[in-house]
């Protein structure tokens, strides 16, 4: 992969990269559509399918998480990628002389916060892996997903501080007819509990309600979106804040510009949405 992205480079030809965990869908599809423009119609579109093992916590779904490469590369080919790597874990995280892979990569003012806090060690493991997808691929573009809005803060300001010379895009949410938001780990819920997770775009359109009726305490609507959440039986919120977008930092005040994000179980399932107030 490194010597063919090599090549491109001294070519001159464009290349963007979409950064996934596979189980691809069409919210996947769409980035892939916003990496052909980036790139151009003489450009190179990659996508990376590697389920990164250092962003999950060892009581996470690393094990169960869904695969199919052989349905992601045929979706990959429809869409047209032209190239799809899939490494595996003695290629990302090497073992030499009988030593194990020691170096990570950590960014340290958007990590802190809402996902950082639920989950402390995932940041670190996603800087690092995107980090190391940016030296293999050496991509002009990277697109990132908007559900995963903290995610695409931290791999922005981690590019901008080690001088990757790569430009990050965030693509809008795609979103199910109901307004569920795509996810492969959507295919964990039963019929029941796929009906209840729609409590998290509810959650997000009722704060965006509120706030264009003018200003509000953060703390009311962070109450509202607890008190939606409580009232489906299978759910139970993780958290919810109300933060400023430039620099993550919670607000006391919500008001137009402001964001909302919040993360919930359905059952057993982890579920995350967001959105501009």
């Amino acid at each position: 992969m490194q010597r063919l992205a090599r090549q491109w480079k001294r070519e001159g030809v464009a290349t963007a990269l979409v950064p996934t965990m596979g189980y691809l869908h069409d919210g996947h599809m769409s980035l892939v559509a916003r990496a052909r423009k980036l790139a151009g119609g003489g450009g190179v579109v990659s996508l990376s399918v590697y389920v990164n093992p250092t962003q999950f916590a060892p009581s996470e779904d690393l094990a169960a998480y869904p695969r199919n490469l052989a349905a992601d590369a045929k979706k990959c080919r429809a869409a047209g990628v032209d190239f799809l790597f899939a490494p595996d874990d003695a290629g990302m995280y090497p073992v030499q002389d009988g030593i194990k892979f020691s170096s990570f990569v950590e960014e340290e003012t958007f990590s802190r916060p809402m996902e950082g806090m639920s989950r402390p060690t995932h940041f670190r493991g996603v800087a690092t892996v995107v980090a190391k997808l940016f030296n293999i691929v050496l991509p002009d573009f990277a697109v990132f997903g908007a559900k995963d809005y903290q995610q695409a803060a931290v791999v922005s300001k981690m590019a901008l501080d080690l001088n990757f010379p790569v430009k990050i895009v965030v693509g809008e949410t795609r979103r199910e007819p109901d307004g569920l938001a795509m996810s492969s780990r959507n295919r964990y819920l039963s019929p029941n509990e796929r009906a209840q997770a729609l409590c998290l775009i509810e959650a997000v359109k009722m704060a965006r309600g509120r706030a264009r009726r003018g200003p509000v305490a953060a703390a009311e609507l962070k109450a509202r979106v607890a008190e939606l959440v409580a009232t489906r039986p299978s759910a139970r919120l993780d958290y919810v804040e109300v933060f400023d977008p430039r620099d993550f930092r919670p607000v006391e005040t919500a008001r137009r510009g402001s964001r909302v994000a919040l993360a919930v179980f359905i059952g057993k399932t982890r579920l995350i949405d967001n959105g501009l107030l």
